[in-house]
Formats: structure tokens, sequence, C-alpha cells
């Protein structure tokens, strides 16, 4: 099956794929892990300016490495899930620490870094270094379960064993960058034919091997409605988080009662942001970014 959907389905790719930065010629891998760090559960449009200016500034892992947590949570700006900025810092000392600066390139010391998972670390390999792993993102899934499996939509939050192993069954053999190729293509067709809503399937070039469209294109019986963003604790946390980084240091927690109405809201919020290593306090009532130095006394 393989070969025969290769070929179309590549010849798209080349024809058909965005141009991004962390898929030029000159991306490093460094380049390449930061983009996956900051793609996870973000379109791409917002990553593009933020995914440069943070190679801007901090252009190799040591560089990183040298920075303070709380300029990793201040320059991943609005963003989004800005645990993630913490896990790209401890990534960077990591490699700097324990790989001279250098992001490895095999898959066991990538999977070992702080922050990066299974995806992350096959997506590394294949994109940076052209290995033969399987990738699995969440619109590779997408397309291999219509596309083999004849079902709208992956079942469960992550892969199972059963999906890493049709993934790996599907990797052309032998020729590692063309393995590559293919993970790229196929991630690339999911994020722009193979939609999760509106998929196009009349621009799809192997549509006529799609289990799915054979099927008749049946719904999936489990669609979840969105969470409503206004009001909730994930927009608290945004503004919460939004005023400690607005800041030039740590501030005194009393200063945030203005930017939340609801009280109990802001103090279970402000509480998850501590626990998360988001956000320090002091005994004396200041917070501040983590690492940032918070005074004993005023």
């Amino acid at each position: 099956m393989t070969t025969r959907l290769e070929a179309p389905l590549v010849a798209w790719y080349r024809a058909n794929a965005r141009d991004l930065p962390w898929r030029r010629p000159g991306a490093d891998a460094w380049s390449v892990l930061v983009s996956e760090f900051m793609l996870q559960q973000t379109p791409v449009s917002r990553v593009l300016p933020a995914y440069e200016s943070w190679l801007l500034r901090w252009p190799t892992p040591p560089h990183l490495a040298a920075a303070t947590p709380a300029d990793a949570v201040r320059q991943w700006g609005r963003l989004g899930y800005p645990r993630r900025a913490l896990r790209l810092h401890a990534c960077a000392q990591a490699i700097t620490s324990v790989h001279g600066g250098d992001v490895p390139a095999a898959l066991g010391d990538l999977r070992a870094l702080p922050g990066v998972g299974a995806y992350t670390a096959a997506a590394v390999a294949s994109f940076a270094f052209g290995q033969r792993h399987p990738v699995l993102d969440t619109n590779v899934r997408r397309v291999l379960a219509r596309l083999v499996t004849g079902n709208e939509l992956a079942a469960g939050s992550s892969a199972s064993v059963a999906e890493t192993a049709l993934a790996e069954s599907l990797l052309p053999p032998a020729d590692e960058r063309r393995a590559a190729t293919w993970s790229v293509a196929v991630m690339e067709l999911g994020a722009l034919v193979c939609t999760a809503r509106r998929p196009a399937c009349e621009q799809c070039p192997v549509a006529g091997d799609c289990s799915w469209l054979l099927r008749g294109s049946p719904p999936h019986p489990g669609h979840r409605a969105t969470q409503r963003y206004e009001g909730s604790d994930r927009q608290c946390r945004g503004v919460l988080l939004a005023a400690l980084r607005s800041a030039s240091g740590p501030i005194r927690a009393t200063a945030l009662e203005g930017c939340w109405p609801d009280p109990g809201q802001r103090a279970r919020v402000l509480a998850g942001l501590l626990s998360d290593g988001l956000a320090e306090a002091s005994a004396n009532g200041m917070i501040g970014l983590p690492g940032e130095s918070v005074p004993a006394c005023l």
C-alpha cells in the first residue's frame, strides 16, 4: 500500500507544501526542535512570529540555557500553554550540559530530554536528521484513520500501540530520507486538505484509496462540544500571566486584584500558576515569574 500511496502524495506535497522556515534547507536541529515545541496545540500563523523572534534572541541551546526561566516565559508572550516555555528552557539546559550544546540525533537521547515526548522525539529525528520513524501528530493520526481504518477521526487523545504500528508499516522501506518526506507529506495533507471539520476530499491526491470515503464518510460518533473561552480559567490564567510578564519584576499579590473580577477564580488560577512553576511567591506577598529575584522587603 505504501508504494501505491507514496508517489502521488509526495508529488502533491512538493507542489503544495507551505514555505515554513523550519523546513528550509538551512534549518538546523535546534530550529526544528523549537518549532515542534511551539506548534503543539497552536496554529502555524500564530507560531511564525514567535518562532522567528525566539531564534533571533536564542539561536542555539546554550543561548537559551544562559537565560532565566522568567526570560523564557516573557519571550513566549501570548502564544498559549506557557509551560512549554519552561520545558523548552529546561530542554536547552540539558542539551547544553549533557550534549555539549548540540541537539542529539539519537531517538533515545531526544526522548530523554525534558519536555520531549514520543512525538517530538520522532519528529526531530525525522525532520532534522532524516531518520526513519513513525511521526504521529493530530494531523497524521486523522489522515491514517480515514485513509486506512475508515474512521473520521482517530480514537483517543494520544497514539495507541496499534496506530504506531500502522504508521510504521506505511513508512517507505530502507530509505530514511524517503520515510521522512513521506511523514511530512502526510502531516501537510492533514493540515491543508484532510482537515478535521471540512476536508477537501476533491483535492486529495489519495482519495481513491481512502477507506473513509469508500464507506460514505460516516461521522465520528463522539464529537465533543468546544469549551467556552470567555470567562474560563484558561482566560483568567492568561490575564494573570500577562500582568506578571508586563511587570519589570516581582509585584505584590494585591496588584493582581484588578486584573480579574472573580476573587475565588483568581485565587484558584494563581494557585495553579504557582503549582505549575509559572510563578513564584515570597513570604511577604510578592509574586514574580520563575527565576526572578523576589525581594525580601520593599
